[in-house]
């Protein structure tokens, strides 16, 4: 939703390629630390607001503020002094970005980041309109009716809690000749059978398709299927559970899931097997094109062998003078969520003395006992924001802090050094960084941090008199789930 009701410097056009947005001319000096950038004259906030530079100077230094206490704001941290000013040890107007009037923007960034371009069309470096901020304080954001927008759409009919709304065509987009659509209504089902039966009664133009649904569909017109780099996982939590510092218990639980009966008898949605934490599409061997996921398998870390998993088992029993494993798995409540929890479930109740009681949440509840270590097994999604292993990779540098997104407790002297190697000193040896990522995915998975289960295939139906409309200005067309942007 921020990407079709929001805009910032970039938008991500195909193949997730940077493309300018607000941003007209962006100059690089500095040996890449220096990012001076022009901005377009005719944007403006659905209010009639013109988007000025202070707009991005002032949702920067909130974003970093601490009592703003934002999610994802550890992505602005190559900017100068934004880890100080998060840790409440500068203040927020000491942040490398300046605006020199309206329409100029400078960006100090700390080391070279070869991929800041792309990260700058992602939400969280996108502008804020202060004098909207301000009006609604706490409640900014809360409902349509207490946010403005600068992008193709604007948020309109949602109440906050309501599982319904609208994204209405922005009549002061400053690129509204190309938003085909007038209107697009939301509404959410927890479940597919829900928004299969609305799509085939005419009442949805799009739904999500799972399991037998998409066996059933494969032939028609408006089936269409993607592999996007959403990936799901099985999360261990080392601090909670003390039998879970053991690597070989975390070795047996993973050689206890066969994953490819998941995805071809379970999911039957078109899913791959993971074969490591980093999926398929991001990155590419800058001298040879191989993919990351291809040239960093750790085959032992994602093999079904259930012999091998109650040999580990056994010896970890061995290792901690027990004979059982009682575990909690803590779960969404949508239906492919459940589903792979039941299979998750019985593989792992295949080894002696294990036990798994699955309890299956919402969404957002689950997510805050996730953040609170409030969980012993949980299954955990991901998808990225730019095509780089270090999306994946970058969560697990240091143990569990704010600054990622581990869940896990696990924390390796190795696989740090080899992280801050890659990020920090590496950034213009595209080749020596290569080697040190596909070096610290290796001791990830040898280590076993964490259980990787499939990359998430998305199947849907979308109809054919949709598909033709949505068009980006570069002419490329979008799916209808992304209207104006496509990511995936």
């Amino acid at each position: 939703m921020l990407q079709n009701t929001q805009e910032g410097l970039y938008r991500l056009g195909k193949n997730g390629k940077p493309l300018k947005a607000i941003a007209t001319h962006t100059k690089l000096t500095n040996g890449g630390k220096t990012y001076t950038i022009d901005l377009r004259h005719d944007a403006k906030w659905s209010n009639g607001d013109p988007v000025t530079a202070q707009n991005f100077v002032y949702s920067w230094r909130r974003t970093l503020t601490p009592k703003t206490a934002a999610q994802m704001q550890d992505y602005l941290h190559p900017v100068v002094n934004a880890k100080e000013i998060f840790a409440g040890k500068k203040a927020p107007s000491t942040l490398g970005i300046t605006a020199h009037g309206p329409y100029k923007l400078t960006i100090q960034l700390t080391k070279p980041v070869s991929y800041w371009k792309t990260l700058l069309a992602w939400p969280v470096f996108y502008p804020e309109n202060p004098k909207i901020v301000q009006k609604y304080g706490n409640r900014y954001g809360t409902s349509s009716s207490r946010v403005v927008s600068d992008g193709p759409y604007q948020l309109t009919k949602w109440n906050g809690t309501s599982k319904t709304w609208t994204l209405a065509k922005n009549p002061h987009y400053w690129n509204k000749a190309n938003v085909h659509l007038t209107a697009i209504n939301y509404q959410v089902n927890e479940s597919t059978a829900t928004s299969y039966n609305l799509f085939m009664s005419k009442r949805a133009d799009e739904t999500l398709l799972s399991g037998q649904q998409v066996k059933n569909n494969l032939n028609n017109p408006n089936f269409v299927k993607r592999l996007p780099t959403g990936t799901q996982r099985l999360d261990m939590n080392q601090k909670k559970v003390p039998a879970l510092k053991h690597l070989v218990i975390r070795q047996a639980l993973s050689a206890a899931i066969n994953r490819d009966q998941l995805v071809k008898n379970v999911l039957q949605d078109g899913s791959v097997a993971s074969t490591g934490l980093v999926p398929v599409g991001m990155g590419k061997n800058p001298k040879t094109g191989e993919d990351f996921s291809h040239e960093a398998i750790v085959k032992s870390a994602t093999s079904y062998d259930l012999t091998r998993a109650k040999r580990l088992l056994a010896q970890g029993y061995h290792e901690l003078h027990t004979k059982h494993l009682d575990l909690t798995l803590s779960v969404g409540n949508t239906d492919a969520t459940k589903q792979t929890a039941e299979f998750i479930q019985s593989s792992l109740e295949k080894l002696p003395g294990v036990k798994i009681a699955v309890r299956a949440i919402p969404y957002v509840q689950l997510m805050t006992q996730q953040e609170q270590g409030n969980f012993e097994l949980t299954l955990s999604g991901a998808q990225s924001v730019l095509a780089d292993p270090n999306e994946y990779l970058g969560n697990y540098v240091g143990g569990t802090t704010d600054d990622n997104e581990n869940i896990t407790g696990f924390n390796n002297a190795r696989y740090n050094r080899l992280m801050t190697q890659a990020d920090n000193v590496d950034g213009n040896n595209p080749t020596l960084r290569w080697q040190k990522l596909i070096a610290a995915e290796k001791t990830l998975m040898t280590q076993q941090a964490v259980i990787p289960l499939f990359q998430q295939a998305k199947s849907q139906l979308l109809r054919t008199t949709v598909k033709g409309i949505i068009y980006n200005p570069a002419g490329i067309p979008f799916d209808f789930t992304h209207a104006y942007m496509a990511q995936d």
